[in-house]
């Protein structure tokens, strides 16, 4: 039992980090309203937890974004707080996943695991990069400039213009790049812990080179919290390390388990709300 008390403890903690980061990223605006932290902490949490009932963590950005709105916050520094999130845990997946494959040469060694891995590393250093490009977020601007509706192209254009203006605070995107990284081993950490609690005996150097892997496969908006992709993943990538189907299908189902519980505190704070307390004021569902 002790390695899933450890796991859970690392939940609560990467779950701390991934609110601070985002808090980090909204406080950096430069508009005359910065909603209340304990604001943040709720909508934070709340989102969170809708989040897992929606395809991806998308939906919960979605709805992220539209609480800050709802709390005064510019539409377009809502959008690039949850973009300049999401892109950076895009870029810090893509590092903990080349330190891994580094870290697991004999393993790794099969181009049936390498190939995969290499090219889901480029993928995400490409679109993770993409907003610290001028070019780029000139040509993309451009091509948002085509887009049907006056009010549309303005919104996109407004989004892009403060996403990149965001990425320049080097600042807070060290920061918040710094426990992005964090986070990404913490979950490796949870696997790990929850691997050795079913007596799996692979390397944490395989689970550092394969989780991430399994993270970016379940940002693929084709499944309800990853459910579906994340089996499939586990049991594919760990299979080459020798786990059993069984078990690695088990830990897959342990580790979607944990993110859950990890996100359950936002839905405690979703079922107490009142109509009209802080959680409608940020966009979040009143309960009836």
């Amino acid at each position: 039992m002790w390695p899933l008390v450890v796991a859970v403890a690392l939940v609560v903690i990467d779950r701390g980090l991934m609110a601070h980061r985002w808090i980090l990223l909204v406080r950096a605006g430069d508009g005359p309203v910065q909603p209340p932290l304990s604001t943040l902490m709720r909508l934070f949490l709340v989102s969170t937890f809708l989040g897992t009932f929606l395809p991806t963590g998308v939906g919960g950005d979605a709805i992220r974004a539209y609480g800050l709105v709802r709390a005064s916050v510019r539409t377009g520094w809502a959008a690039a707080s949850v973009i300049m999130d999401r892109l950076l845990g895009i870029l810090s997946l893509a590092v903990v996943a080349s330190i891994g494959l580094a870290g697991a040469q004999q393993y790794a060694g099969g181009r049936s695991v390498r190939t995969p891995v290499v090219v889901a590393i480029l993928l995400c250093v490409a679109i993770g990069g993409a907003v610290f490009s001028a070019p780029v977020m000139a040509l993309v601007g451009r091509l948002a400039g085509r887009l049907p509706g006056e009010r549309i192209r303005g919104l996109a254009t407004e989004i892009l213009h403060v996403t990149h203006l965001s990425s320049r605070k080097r600042g807070v995107v060290a920061v918040v790049f710094a426990e992005s990284l964090a986070v990404q081993a913490l979950r490796v950490a949870q696997a790990y812990c929850l691997g050795v609690s079913l007596g799996i005996g692979a390397s944490i150097a395989i689970y550092f080179a394969l989780v991430p892997l399994i993270l970016m496969l379940m940002l693929l908006p084709i499944s309800i919290n990853g459910i579906g992709t994340s089996q499939a993943a586990f049991v594919w990538l760990f299979g080459f390390a020798g786990v059993s189907a069984a078990d690695a299908f088990l830990l897959s189902v342990l580790f979607i388990g944990l993110g859950i519980v990890g996100n359950l505190p936002g839905g405690l704070l979703y079922v107490v709300s009142s109509p009209g307390g802080a959680a409608s004021g940020v966009g979040i569902p009143e309960s009836r």
